[in-house]
């Protein structure tokens, strides 16, 4: 099985907005079990997007690196199989 190359970002605190370092990206709402349908989102042009299901405010800010999100803790980390 191949391994994802998009970053997947969850707002489980709440938070207002979520700054991150990539422009193509997956949106799973909170983490398991309270996530929804884990959606990809593209910022394309913009420099935000507001996810649609819970809708989070996702900023892009070419100072955090992919991968990683402000607040930190945004960042979801997929299990292996």
């Amino acid at each position: 099985m191949a391994h994802s190359a998009i970053t997947h970002f969850h707002n489980s605190a709440g938070h207002d907005t979520v700054e991150i370092g990539v422009r193509e990206f997956m949106c799973v709402g909170a983490e398991p079990p309270f996530d929804h349908p884990h959606v990809f989102l593209d910022l394309g042009s913009e420099d935000e997007k507001v996810c649609p299901y819970c809708s989070t405010l996702y900023r892009f800010n070419p100072k955090v690196d992919a991968g990683e999100s402000k607040p930190a803790d945004c960042v979801y980390q997929l299990e292996s199989a």
